[in-house]
């Protein structure tokens, strides 16, 4: 009986094996995507510091096309999708206040920017310590 249990449990396990590795793939995807979400974020910063218009324009423009990457999606829900879209409005913010060449503009953009990313971190902790899986 225990050699029958055992042999269960490893069955189980080897079969989890796989399942728990594409969930790894799928969370190095995540986090390479989020550093260079992070990178960028640094790089309109520093433009925004250096009033540096070009700077700011180009690297808001890259979180754009980044927020758009199918990885972006970590999970499905209203608020979710709230506030990736508010992500993209304020990056798009930023890109214009950069080519109206408003520093003001685009230094209330980029803090609009971090308070969604903060937020929707937030949400996605929270979403997945209360959830069962």
């Amino acid at each position: 009986m225990k050699n029958l249990s055992f042999l269960a449990s490893a069955l189980v396990a080897a079969l989890a094996i796989p399942v728990l590795n594409g969930h790894a793939q799928e969370g190095k995807a995540v986090k390479a995507l989020m550093m260079r979400k992070l990178e960028n974020s640094q790089k309109v910063l520093e433009g925004v510091a250096l009033n540096d218009f070009d700077r700011v324009a180009k690297h808001a423009d890259e979180l754009i096309t980044i927020s758009k990457a199918t990885d972006w999606k970590v999970m499905k829900s209203p608020q979710y999708e709230l506030y990736s879209n508010e992500f993209r409005r304020n990056a798009e913010t930023l890109v214009q206040q950069a080519k109206n060449k408003n520093t003001d503009g685009m230094a209330l953009a980029y803090v609009e920017l971090t308070l969604n990313c903060v937020k929707c971190h937030k949400h996605v902790r929270e979403v997945r310590m209360t959830r069962l899986d």
